[in-house]
This record gives C-alpha cells, sequence and structure tokens, in this order.
C-alpha cells in the first residue's frame, strides 16, 4: 500500500482529490476533501446532491480533461464538452464511471458477452474443441496427406480401388458446362449420383433434381510398389475436391476422406473453426433460422384469432376487423358459400378445411360475383390471411411493421433450440459439453465445471486451454465474489435490474486490473440481499487495494460502517441541500452525530408496527408455478395487506412475481398478450378489481419525457394557460404550449432544450440549444404568463415550490402532491427522464398511480420502490404505502431492505439459494415467524434487524 501511496502522488502531486467552489445544480459553492486509494462513500437524503458532486463534478471534469487529451483535429468532430460549475479540482486521476443506467437494450448483449467470459469460451472452443458429426454423432476426422496414403495401404492393401473428387454435393442443375469442362481436363469418367458414367459430347443430367458428381481420377489396385502413382493420384483429386475426396472399394463401398474435419460415414465436413465459428453476432457462427437471437417472430393461428366464439363479420379474424365492403370479405364470403355457411357463423363451428383455406389460402380459382357486371364472375386466387401477413414481414414500413406486432408471437427457434448458434459450431464439444451447454449453466454451475477440467481432457487439449483456462476461472471468480453466481451467460443483459447489470460491469473492471484509476459508483448494493452484501463489499475493498479510489454514491448501512470515509451532502434536499452536513472515518462521522449518523447508530429507527393487519380474510392463489427456477410452487397471498417477498437474489422472486402472477392477472384485467410462465391453477381472482406494477423501468428514453409529461399534470398545466385572457388574444390553444409541436417550440433544438451531438466511439453528449438557452419554448410563448411565470418557468419548478404555486389548481395540485409524499420534492416537474434514477423513475411511476382514485381492491405490485432512498425517504415511502393499504388496497413489494420487510404484514421469503438452488418458499407469515425459520438467510439478517428495533 505504500508503494502505492508513493506512485499515486508521483502520478498527480496530490494525496487527495481536492474539490473547491463545486456549485453544479444545486451545490452551494462546496469545497470537499476526499481521501485517494480509500472507499468512500458519499450519502444524503434523496435530491441532496450526492450525483451532481460524484458523477456531474467530479466525474465530468475527470471525462472533460480526458477529451482535451485528443488532437484538435479529432475534437473538431466531438465538439467541446462543457466544464462543470466548479472553480478547480486537484489530485484527479482517470475516472472510470459504474452507472446504473446505461443497461443495453440490444438482445444480443449478455452475461457472457459483456464480462468476456464468453468471448475466451469461443477462443477455447475454436482451438481445443473436438468435433463430431451431427448425422452420425461420431469424431469428425482430419487427415494429412501422407496419412491418408498410409490408411488406404493399410485397409485396402492389394484391393481395386477407384479414387474420386467430388465437385457437386446435393445440388440441382444440368451441369452442361461442367461435363464440357471435365473433359477439357482430360478425364473421361464421372460418377453421377453413384454411378461410374463416361464423359461424351453435350452431357448433362435432369436440372430440377438433386445431384451428386464426382470425378474419377484414377483406378488402381493399392499396391505399395505403386506408391508414387497412388501418392500422385491423391494429390490430385484433394485438389480438385478442394481438399476432400472420397474412395470407392471393390464392393462399392465408399470412404470419404479429407484434410478438413470430416465425417468418415456421411462425408459430411466442417470448416476450420475460428473464435467466429462460436459467435451468435456473426454470420459465420449464427443460427441461420434465427440470425443468433434465439427465438423467431411468426403469425400464428391463435395471435390472430383470439376469440374462435365470434364470427369473422364480428372481428373474429383480428387483421381483418369487423365486416366492411372491401374485396377480401367478398372472397371469405364465396369460399364459406360453398361449405354452406356464412361469414356471421361463428369461426368455431367453419370446417376445418375452410378456415385452413381462409388462413393459408388456396392455389384453386375462387369466382367472385362483379357487382358492375351482375351475371359475370372475377375468376381469382387467395393467398390466405397468415400468408399475406407473413409476406408483409419483409416490408421496410414502419407502419406496417407496427401493426404486424399485434399478431406476431415469439417462440423458441425450432433449429437450435434456443441455442443461437448453428449446427456444425453446436457439436464442438469439450469434455461432452457444447458452448451452449456452458452458457445456460449458472456460473455457480460453470465454477464447479472448470474446476478439475484438466482431468477430463486430453494432453492436447490441457496445452493449448492453460491460459485460456486461466483467464475464465479468474472472471467466473470476480461474478461468484459479487454474489451473481446465480445469473448464466446466455442471460440477456436487458433482464437484468440496474443493480445487477452494474455489478456485472463491476466484476469485467475488477478484471482489467488497472491500477491509479478513480471508479465513481451509484448504488451498486442495489438488489443485492444482505447475504451477498458482504461479498460485494469485499470486490469493492479488493478494486481500493489494487491502487485505486473508489467513490461510492450508496445509502446501504452495511456498506458506510465498512467504508474507509463517509461524506454526507444535505441537509435537505433540492436547494435545501448542495452543502457538506459531515465527513469524516465511519467512527468519527457516528460520533458528530446528523440524520444519517442517528441512523448509522441506531438512535433513530423506523419503528415496528405494534399490531400487524388482519387483512379481508380473502386469497389470492397460484398453484404449481414451475417457470424458470420454480419449483412447483404454490403462492398463497392474503389480501388487504402490506405483503414483502423477499429471498437471496436469482432465487425467483421476479419469476413468481413479474413472469407468473403479473401477466395472470394483467392478461385477466387488461386482455395482455404477454405469456405467464408455466402454472396450474389461479384462485381468487375476484377479490381484486384491478393490478397496477411499478417498476423500475424508466419513464422516458429521451429528454422529452419529464415527471410532468409522464403523470399527465403538463396536459392540465397547458389547459391552465390555453384559458389565460393573454393566451385568448393571441388565439394560443393547449398545443402552442407543447414542446413536441411545432407553433410555439424552439424550432433550432426543435423544443427539445437540448442539442444531441453524437460521438461515434462515445456514448451520445448533449448540449444546451444556443437559441433558447434550454428553454425549450420561442420568445412569444413565453411572454404569457401565470401568477408571473412563463410556462418555462414552471417546468423548472421544483414539485416542493409547485405545491402551494398551485395550491387553488385541485387537478394539478393532486398530482404534484403525490410527487411530494413519495419523497420527489426536489426533482423539477420538467426534469428529463434520461437523468432519473432507476429509483426515481418508479416513483414517479408510483405517484402518478397513487394520484389516480383507488377502488380499495387494487393489487400494486412494486419492484424495490426503497431504491435510491435514504433512511428518511424509506419512512416517507412507508407512510405513502401504509396509507394504501389502510383502505384495503393489497401492497405487494419485492425488496431486500429489512426497514421495509420488518414492517410488513405478512412475508414471503424464496431460496434458500440462488438458480437452480432456489425456486422453493422456505418461509412465509409475520416477519417473527419468518425470523424462525432454519435456512433462511432473511430469517437470520430479519431476526437481529428485529431484536434492534426492540432494543
Amino acid at each position: 500500500m505504500a508503494e502505492n501511496k508513493l506512485n499515486d502522488i508521483e502520478l498527480t502531486g496530490h494525496e487527495q482529490i481536492e474539490v473547491y467552489g463545486a456549485r453544479e445544480h444545486n451545490l452551494k459553492d462546496i469545497d470537499v476533501t476526499i481521501p485517494r486509494n480509500k472507499l468512500v462513500v458519499v450519502t444524503g437524503i434523496s435530491g441532496s446532491g450526492k450525483s451532481s458532486l460524484a458523477f456531474d463534478t467530479i466525474y465530468a471534469e475527470g471525462q472533460r480533461r480526458y477529451m482535451e487529451s485528443f488532437s484538435a483535429y479529432a475534437r473538431s468532430f466531438i465538439g467541446d464538452m462543457e466544464r462543470p460549475d466548479v472553480d478547480k479540482i486537484n489530485g484527479l486521476s482517470p475516472v472510470i464511471s459504474i452507472e446504473q443506467k446505461t443497461t443495453s437494450k440490444n438482445p444480443r448483449s449478455t452475461v457472457g458477452t459483456t464480462t468476456e467470459i464468453y468471448d475466451f469460451l469461443r477462443l477455447l472452443y475454436a482451438r481445443a474443441g473436438i468435433a463430431y458429426s451431427y448425422m452420425t454423432g461420431k469424431p469428425m476426422i482430419k487427415q494429412t496427406h501422407d496419412q491418408i496414403i498410409d490408411m488406404i495401404f493399410e485397409q485396402y492393401e492389394g484391393q481395386k480401388i477407384t479414387l474420386l473428387a467430388p465437385l457437386v454435393k446435393g445440388r440441382k442443375g444440368h451441369y452442361r458446362e461442367l461435363f464440357v469442362q471435365i473433359a477439357k481436363m482430360g478425364y473421361a469418367k464421372v460418377r453421377v449420383d453413384g454411378e461410374i458414367l463416361d464423359v461424351t459430347s453435350k452431357m448433362q443430367v435432369d436440372r430440377y433434381k438433386i445431384h451428386d458428381i464426382e470425378i474419377v481420377v484414377d483406378r488402381i489396385v493399392a499396391k505399395k510398389d505403386d506408391r508414387y502413382r497412388v501418392s500422385q493420384s491423391v494429390g490430385t483429386a484433394l485438389k480438385l475436391g478442394k481438399g476432400s475426396m472420397l474412395l470407392l472399394d471393390e464392393k462399392n463401398n465408399v470412404q470419404y476422406l479429407s484434410q478438413n474435419l470430416t465425417d468418415p460415414e456421411s462425408g459430411i465436413s466442417y470448416e476450420e473453426p475460428s473464435p467466429n465459428s462460436f459467435s451468435f453476432n456473426s454470420p459465420y457462427g449464427a443460427c441461420p433460422t434465427c440470425n443468433g437471437l434465439g427465438v423467431i417472430e411468426e403469425v400464428t393461428e391463435e395471435s390472430i384469432i383470439p376469440d374462435k366464439s365470434l364470427s369473422i363479420s364480428r372481428g373474429g379474424i383480428a387483421p381483418l376487423g369487423e365486416y366492411r365492403d372491401l374485396w377480401i370479405f367478398k372472397q371469405i364470403e364465396v369460399i364459406l358459400k360453398a361449405e354452406k355457411m356464412s361469414i356471421s357463423t361463428p369461426i368455431e363451428k367453419l370446417p376445418e378445411e375452410a378456415l385452413k383455406t381462409i388462413l393459408y389460402g388456396s392455389e384453386e380459382p375462387i369466382a367472385v360475383p362483379s357487382k358492375k357486371y351482375p351475371g359475370t364472375d372475377w375468376n381469382t386466387s387467395f393467398e390466405g390471411v397468415i400468408t399475406f401477413l407473413k409476406r408483409q414481414q419483409d416490408s421496410d414500413n414502419e407502419k406496417i411493421q407496427d401493426w404486424l406486432k399485434d399478431f406476431m408471437t415469439i417462440r423458441t427457434c425450432p433449429d437450435c433450440n434456443g441455442a443461437r448458434l448453428r449446427k456444425e459450431s453446436l457439436h464442438f464439444k469439450i469434455a461432452e459439453r457444447n458452448i451452449s451447454d456452458l452458457a445456460e449453466m449458472d456460473v455457480s454451475e460453470l465454477a464447479d465445471w472448470f474446476d478439475n477440467i484438466e482431468e477430463r481432457i486430453t494432453d492436447r487439449q490441457n496445452l493449448i486451454a492453460k491460459e485460456i483456462l486461466k483467464e475464465i476461472r479468474k472472471r467466473i471468480g470476480f461474478l461468484v465474489g459479487i454474489g451473481l453466481n446465480y445469473l448464466t451467460l446466455n442471460r440477456a443483459l436487458k433482464t437484468l435490474s440496474g443493480g445487477e447489470a452494474q455489478r456485472i460491469r463491476l466484476a469485467t473492471q475488477i478484471g482489467t486490473q488497472l491500477v491509479g484509476v478513480l471508479y465513481i459508483m451509484d448504488e451498486p448494493s442495489i438488489g443485492l440481499h444482505q447475504r451477498d452484501n458482504v461479498k460485494l463489499i469485499k470486490a469493492l475493498k479488493d478494486l481500493r487495494d489494487l491502487g485505486n479510489t473508489v467513490l461510492v454514491v450508496e445509502h446501504d448501512k452495511d456498506m458506510m460502517l465498512e467504508s474507509d470515509y463517509i461524506l454526507d451532502i444535505g441537509p435537505g434536499a433540492g436547494r435545501h441541500g448542495g452543502r457538506v452536513v459531515s465527513q469524516g472515518t465511519p467512527a468519527e462521522f457516528i460520533e458528530k452525530g446528523g440524520t444519517t449518523a442517528n441512523y448509522l447508530s441506531g438512535r433513530i429507527n423506523i419503528d415496528v408496527p405494534k399490531e400487524r393487519r388482519k387483512g379481508s380474510g380473502n386469497v389470492l392463489q397460484i398453484k404449481g408455478a414451475n417457470g424458470h427456477n420454480l419449483k412447483n410452487v404454490t403462492l398463497k397471498l392474503p389480501l388487504g395487506k402490506m405483503i414483502s417477498v423477499t429471498g437471496v437474489s436469482g432465487s425467483g422472486k421476479s419469476s413468481l412475481i413479474h413472469e407468473t402472477l403479473f401477466p395472470i392477472l394483467n392478461h385477466h384485467f387488461f386482455r395482455s398478450k404477454k405469456e405467464p410462465l408455466e402454472y396450474k391453477k389461479v384462485e381468487g381472482l375476484e377479490f381484486i378489481d384491478k393490478v397496477i406494477e411499478v417498476d423500475q423501468s424508466p419513464i422516458g428514453r429521451t429528454p422529452r419525457s419529464n415527471p410532468a409529461t409522464y403523470t399527465g399534470m403538463f396536459t392540465d398545466i397547458r389547459a391552465l394557460f390555453a384559458e389565460l385572457p393573454e393566451a385568448k388574444i393571441r388565439g394560443y390553444k393547449p398545443g402552442r404550449f407543447s414542446f413536441n409541436v411545432k407553433g410555439g417550440r424552439c424550432e433550432t433544438c426543435e423544443g427539445a432544450g437540448m442539442k444531441k451531438i453524437e460521438m461515434d466511439f462515445l456514448p451520445d453528449v448533449h448540449v444546451l440549444c444556443e437559441t433558447c438557452k434550454g428553454k425549450r419554448f420561442n420568445r412569444e410563448t413565453l411572454e404569457v404568463r401565470f401568477k408571473g411565470k412563463s410556462i418555462s418557468d414552471i417546468l423548472d419548478m421544483t414539485v416542493e415550490e409547485a405545491i402551494p404555486f398551485f395550491e387553488h389548481q385541485p387537478r394539478i395540485n393532486r398530482k404534484v402532491q403525490t410527487l411530494f409524499d413519495v419523497g420527489l420534492g426536489y426533482i423539477t416537474l420538467g426534469q428529463h427522464a434520461t437523468t432519473l434514477s432507476g429509483g426515481e423513475a418508479q416513483r414517479v411511476k408510483l405517484s402518478e398511480e397513487l394520484s389516480k382514485k383507488d377502488t380499495g381492491k387494487t393489487l400494486y405490485i412494486l419492484d424495490e420502490p426503497t431504491t435510491g432512498l435514504h433512511f428518511q425517504d424509506i419512512r416517507k415511502l412507508l407512510d405513502v404505502l401504509q396509507k394504501l393499504a389502510d383502505k384495503g388496497n393489497t401492497i405487494l413489494i419485492i425488496e431486500h431492505n429489512l426497514d421495509v420487510i420488518k414492517v410488513s404484514d405478512h412475508v414471503i421469503d424464496l431460496g434458500p439459494e440462488g438458480g437452480n438452488k432456489g425456486g422453493t418458499i422456505i418461509g412465509e407469515g409475520t416477519p417473527e415467524d419468518v425470523a424462525k425459520v432454519k435456512g433462511s438467510y432473511t430469517g437470520y439478517f430479519l431476526k437481529a434487524e428485529l431484536a434492534a428495533a426492540k432494543a
């Protein structure tokens, strides 16, 4: 460590990172000193300015300095990055930011590709994999020229053999030109489809049949005296056959010989493998049917006929809609008339043959009576509804593609069965496993498989694989070390939570073994069970011990107590924050006191309720849930209570709630098309009247989305502005006050307030619009004011400021008040959705749902609502949720936070481990009941938490 410190001082000239005069966003001209080569936690209540200091000041300056190192020519393409509002930063080393929001939505990004484990596996299989034939299952053989000759004399000594060079294998055509060419080369005989023929002039074969054509290179008795002739003939046959040849013995048995990988029985050969042969992102490795995605989209009868009790005239075939005077309906009428049916007949009563014709078409012409010329018929062909829809799949028209999505069903690719690779690639094996088998294992299984792999492979494979195995094991170790041992390598990155994706990038960074770097992280403990938190803290300490500074924006109690230094920004949110409240080592920090310190020391606690709710007495029940790792689970939800679903990461919480329960309810109430995972039956649906899911996905992917537009408040604000006398005089309608349509918006930035600069090799950068200076609207629109504020000023207001401002507008005030109630008083109404964290986006959604009138029979599903919340904010959020439950609604929360679990009425704990070792309910009941369950990790930590609350 002493050596690291010395190197660090030499690199930067400073022992500490010194920030002077930081004023970005709500920071109040603060000076901060951060020790280097330490694990430093920046904490404070939501919106206090933690991210403004860590990301918008320190990281932004580090990124700007990196850009400054480019040549003037390179910078001319990028544009200048704006300097953060800070006087000076000393001691700043290269900065790497690991955030939650940069999760890839690309279905081709997987855990394996991101961590580079899959890249090393591809290299391993390309260099050390053993090829097997997909026809016979036998090992493929690759022979040299000399080995082929030795084999001929060994097996065919004294026998008459024919050596053939394959030119055409399994292709149609007449091959007239090929036979002419063969004759010119001096060969007199060919073997066509197993029959040896003389080459004649104008020779050709049936062009519509599949053929195999080989040149007869030599017919010879295999004697060692003739070794030279055999060698020459084998060389010629291999040259003509591009590395492959056939040997025909006296009994007409064929043996395939090749310098490539070949199956000696069936004759199929494989290309020489390369790492690309095992990549589902490369045309050399991807399954040609699904293009390496593992799934295909197709139109099925079920997707276009959702209800067979309807007739065609009443919209039974969804893409056609209800009956109209269209040609296609006339054709269908004729088809059904032949079966003595009409389009008013329910689809379930139509003959199977007629329905098949309507869906898939018929080659026989259909006679449709002409309206224009009575007594005459139009003879026309009918291609069928499904055939038509399939043809439209190739259309470039976006509207057609959007329309088609409603009738598409996603299913596993029938050719690769979801493995994503072509069949040749899947038949390269190491220790009896192909690369897809390894990608489907969870990380802990994979770690076990790679243990002692050397004993299960050959000496040659060991020699080749030695260095590759070292890299693979190291990276698997990092994933296990940060508690992600339940993930599989083929898991798409877009299906991970923000915390999981961030920890994967953390594992990748640890793998790079960089030194002298400042890492800035945004709540890496999100979605992590207390058991795995210990592993994460160890990983961060390992990163620190390499000689790096680790700066973590975090609310986790364990992380703070284990850190080297704590920096608390506050005291309030928004304009009430932005100051350094307290700083020091954990011991010094707790001694100084303050809101955060009091929660850490236990001087302030979130109280356990004296009495748990009894609920309505009704139960919603799902029986036999078997999706993913769930093992025939029966889920019983006592309604009218606040319920927490807990368990270690990967134990099956999301599979049970998000992928089984929610799709069942969503289909029941709103006819959603998403298929739930496998289950047997559901009971108790009559006891609830709607379901609302509030997850952490962004509320919008562009700066145009913001809390005001998402909650619907902006529509009411625009209507209010349109009613003002000044707006009426000018003839402005609500659309004038929208930044999404022409008229009132600034046309330079098209109402975005910012302009996007596309970076070819870095993330896109948004800079302030030089015309409107970020106000989004043109000068005329901004002249209309309400209580002295323009529409742009209102978007710049914080939620807290908006409450008194709109106190006499009840529709707007109700929505603003609920945003404040869920702890978002510090965000502005027009804050760009792209700048909201996952937790903030979730609370905006929660407030949007809470501002609606509840029925007392609603089921709310929340996914870790405490994400990004300080202890004080958790208290506020729980108050809101308790009020909802008091009205008779059911609150179902997937949560790791013990403060939420201990105040719940009912806890359902899944486990005992993650991945294949999870998927069962190991404890349910009150928090006190679950605390007594042996073998429950949640129970173990909950027991200590409940004991501390009573103390």
